[in-house]
C-alpha cells in the first residue's frame, strides 16, 4: 500500500496534498480530516528536511514540488534554521472532534 488514495485521482490528489502542504508551510497550523494530515504531515517533513541543508539543489527540489516561491521563501530562511537542531518530528496533530456535516474526524495540523 504505502499511501491513502483519499478518493481521488491522482492528479487531484497530488495537487490538494501540494496545497495543503504549502497552507501548513505558510500559516504554521491547519484544520483537516485526520487521514488528510496523516498524509500531509509526512510530505512537510521531507520539505523541512530538505530546507535544513539550505543548498541550491534543495532549493530546486522544494520549487518543483510547491508551487509558491514564498513558501519556498520561508520554508528555507526561517522554518530550515528554526528546526536545525531538531532530528525529525516537526508536526503535531491534535484532534478536535467530527465534522458536522459527514462526521469525519477533524484534527489540527500545526508545525513544534
Amino acid at each position: 500500500m504505502g499511501y491513502r488514495k483519499l478518493g481521488r485521482n491522482t492528479g487531484h490528489r497530488k495537487a490538494m496534498l501540494r496545497n495543503l502542504v504549502a497552507s501548513l508551510l505558510l500559516n504554521n497550523r491547519i484544520v483537516t480530516t485526520e487521514t488528510r494530515a496523516k498524509e500531509v504531515k509526512s510530505l512537510a517533513e521531507k520539505m523541512i528536511t530538505l530546507a535544513k541543508s539550505d543548498e541550491l539543489s534543495a532549493r530546486r527540489q522544494a520549487l518543483a514540488y510547491l508551487y509558491s516561491e514564498t513558501v519556498v521563501r520561508k520554508l528555507f530562511t526561517d522554518l530550515g534554521s528554526r528546526y536545525s537542531e531538531r532530528q525529525g518530528g516537526y508536526t503535531r496533530i491534535v484532534k478536535l472532534g467530527y465534522r458536522r456535516g459527514d462526521a469525519a474526524p477533524l484534527v489540527v495540523l500545526e508545525l513544534v
